[in-house]
């Protein structure tokens, strides 16, 4: 049988959050047009939507970030080698 540790109930820093609102850092941009941000105080973590709006970080849009990164990370690498063949010819 697993023995689950408690979870601290009470913290400064998320009534800080809930009193004041999240003070979001950007952590990692996903796209040009896709971020990950995530709180200074609490480490709340959010993206951006669709429609560029702050979302919730889920497990599932964690997954669809990662997914969108290395795609992105791919096309980029792939203009570089065919803009480099252009210039030299």
């Amino acid at each position: 049988m697993k023995k689950s540790t408690p979870s601290p109930a009470f913290s400064f820093s998320k009534i800080y959050c809930s009193l004041f609102g999240h003070n979001y850092v950007l952590s990692k941009n996903v796209t040009h047009h896709i971020k990950e941000y995530s709180c200074s105080h609490c480490g709340e973590q959010a993206t951006t939507n669709s429609r560029g709006r702050l979302e919730a970080m889920t497990p599932k849009l964690k997954e669809i970030n990662n997914a969108l990164a290395s795609v992105h990370a791919k096309k980029i690498a792939k203009n570089k080698v065919n803009t480099a063949f252009q210039v030299a010819s």
